[in-house]
């Protein structure tokens, strides 16, 4: 890429949280502890599911899709963070910082769209109970995941490139742990009007279209719920609903704050603080917001453990 000066930008510098040395290897700790238990509690949900013959229906397909989208998510910038805590030189190529940026992007919008899925299932196991298992087919299945991957890939190589058209003349310091369309912006020296236009068409549309989804769904799940004449039965129901509830409204509240607003410095500076939440929290925390509270879940890694073990012990014998 050339700016007006002919000089080749061939790498970013990446800010980070802080520049504070004794700060940054704490934070290290921090971050890698995190990042651990976000690659085992995803794996683990991963593997719980293709494998347990008891978790074979469309609510715990759509979960280890969400699992997997989670995994990368965190994977795609983590390694890079935690490498920049302990380094002198925090950059990241030109060829990196698309590659993050795309998949990023790509990433967000697949597991909004996948959330949507989710809760389009819960709305038939709810409303349509005795038709669950014809509307809610292996091929629609697929077709319900196909589309979020479908439109995240397709809207993330579109912003990148939009966002690596432009040309970085002066300062290449992105402020930011990871190459963000909105500090991306802000170093730009060429105009960024149909960059800002096309960021903010396409998070609104995606925040607003799966949001939309996932509240009509909701609002037939509740009318449904309400005609059940047993507190237990109604219990039990919503239960059903609450693990996906509580991720939805960890998502969505922090990207839109993140998203839906100008870019400009203070912006960039709260979104890192924002960031924080649905980078590293909310892939941590969905496994175990899953797992603690689905007793199939539970039964299923107990089950796991034990399996685990009995092999450990057979190979020490």
């Amino acid at each position: 890429m050339f700016s007006p000066n002919h000089t080749i930008v061939t790498e970013f510098i990446l800010l980070g949280l802080t520049d504070d040395p004794v700060l940054q290897k704490a934070l290290f700790g921090v971050f890698l502890v995190i990042y651990l238990i976000t690659v085992v509690g995803n794996l683990t949900m991963i593997v719980l599911i293709r494998t347990n013959p008891h978790l074979q229906t469309p609510m715990y397909f759509f979960l280890s899709h969400l699992s997997f989208v989670d995994l990368c998510y965190s994977s795609n910038v983590t390694p890079n963070m935690l490498h920049n805590f302990l380094s002198d030189q925090k950059t990241i190529s030109y060829a990196g910082c698309f590659t993050q940026c795309l998949l990023f992007i790509a990433l967000v919008i697949t597991e909004l769209y996948l959330l949507a899925s989710m809760a389009l299932d819960r709305y038939v196991a709810i409303c349509s109970p005795l038709h669950y298992s014809t509307r809610m087919s292996k091929d629609v299945c697929i077709f319900l995941v196909t589309v979020p991957y479908t439109c995240g890939l397709l809207n993330g190589l579109s912003q990148a490139l939009l966002t690596f058209h432009l040309s970085f003349c002066d300062s290449l310091e992105i402020n930011h742990f990871y190459c963000a369309d909105p500090p991306l912006i802000m170093l730009a020296c060429s105009d960024t009007y149909v960059k800002k236009m096309a960021m903010f068409v396409v998070a609104g549309f995606t925040l607003l279209s799966s949001l939309f989804i996932i509240l009509m769904s909701y609002i037939f799940i509740i009318a449904s719920i309400l005609r059940i004449h047993s507190a237990k039965g109604r219990y039990k129901a919503f239960s059903t609903c609450g693990s996906h509830l509580t991720t939805v409204t960890l998502f969505y509240g922090t990207l839109f704050c993140m998203y839906l607003r100008p870019p400009s410095k203070n912006s960039v500076e709260e979104s890192k603080i924002i960031a924080v939440f649905y980078t590293f929290l909310s892939p941590m925390l969905n496994p175990l917001i899953y797992s603690l509270r689905n007793k199939h879940v539970i039964h299923a890694m107990r089950h796991m453990i034990k399996v685990t073990f009995y092999f450990i012990e057979n190979a020490l014998k």
